[in-house]
């Protein structure tokens, strides 16, 4: 007995009034032509699009080549679109000159963009701190709210009682990062946003002397403080060019959690030398500017410093040696 086609009693006139291959075609994925000025960036994006040399070559190969992977979009109520996978795709095809995109228009619900697109940035050779704390961040959330209620029993969500267990746990297994370091990526999230940058200058090492950085130890336990207790963290680091060490974090964390840490608090305990330190006095580079001329890199001017105070110290010398000359000239 020949099988009857199955009919989609939801839309059963265009069911009935079209072809298998009609309906076989309809499911399928299309590559279609899309303007970039009809593209929204996907709501709270944690990646930055950066102009750099992968930019400039990604660049350059649209403009030999045209775009060639596709960008996924999801269709918005207004009739634009929203970007999901392609956004530096997208910046490079506008830099070359382009106007408009081959997209892949795909209906995804929240959930299942911002895993998507989570997904198709992780390969990314370049991710700084705040890039995957933020993804990392969003990413278990969408899985927690796809997996439903935990279980009364063993606070698993449901479905995923025969695999690892948790999100954060079903996350590593899946990233090169352990359940515990996508902890500390995701305690991140709760810097206020300069130190957060403090920790992403520990990665991308800016040339400004001034530019402080902190490793992800000690920013990790300074998540833990309240945004107003941070701030004046913050002020501390910035009045003495220094960061606290993990230790130092460590305590004011419990110093809050015991109700007793606050501004001075926060002041004598940063101002206490740590073990080991050397001292040291630091100058941002910017206070010599005016004696340079206009461009001079960071380099060049501390050059110029130690020129500067090498002649200083010969012309002591100099001085005291004619000087001693007088003096024995006199007797």
């Amino acid at each position: 007995m020949t099988e009857l086609p199955k009919i989609n009693i939801s839309n059963p006139l265009d069911e009935l009034f079209s072809t298998e291959e009609e309906r076989q075609s309809s499911q399928q994925e299309r590559i279609v032509t899309i303007n970039c000025d009809e593209i929204d960036s996907f709501q709270k994006h944690p990646f930055k699009v950066r102009d750099n040399q992968d930019m400039d070559e990604l660049i350059e190969s649209i403009q030999k080549n045209g775009v060639i992977m596709p960008c996924i979009v999801r269709p918005k109520e207004n009739g634009r679109y929203e970007m999901v996978s392609g956004h530096r795709r997208k910046h490079a095809a506008i830099r070359a000159g382009l106007d408009s995109l081959p997209c892949i228009v795909r209906d995804l619900d929240d959930i299942q963009a911002t895993i998507l697109m989570v997904d198709s940035n992780a390969h990314r050779p370049y991710i700084l701190p705040s890039e995957k704390a933020y993804s990392y961040r969003m990413k278990l959330e969408a899985m927690k709210r796809q997996a439903g209620r935990p279980n009364i029993e063993n606070g698993v969500p449901v479905g995923h009682n025969s695999f690892v267990g948790k999100s954060r746990e079903i996350l590593a297994a899946e990233s090169q990062d352990s359940n515990t370091q996508i902890q500390r990526y995701v305690r991140l999230t709760y810097l206020i946003p300069e130190l957060l940058q403090m920790v992403d200058n520990s990665v991308e090492k800016p040339i400004e002397a001034e530019a402080l950085s902190m490793a992800m130890r000690p920013a990790v336990e300074l998540s833990y403080l309240t945004p107003e207790n941070q701030k004046i963290v913050l002020d501390f680091m910035q009045d003495t060019l220094s960061t606290p060490s993990h230790a130092q974090a460590i305590q004011l964390r419990a110093m809050q959690s015991k109700g007793i840490l606050n501004p001075q608090g926060i002041y004598d305990l940063l101002a206490q030398e740590k073990p080991n330190q050397k001292l040291s006095s630091k100058i941002p580079i910017n206070r010599f500017s005016r004696y340079f001329p206009p461009n001079t890199s960071a380099e060049d001017i501390e050059k110029g410093i130690f020129k500067a105070l090498d002649f200083y110290q010969k012309a002591k010398e100099r001085k005291a040696s004619f000087k001693k000359g007088e003096k024995e000239t006199l007797y």
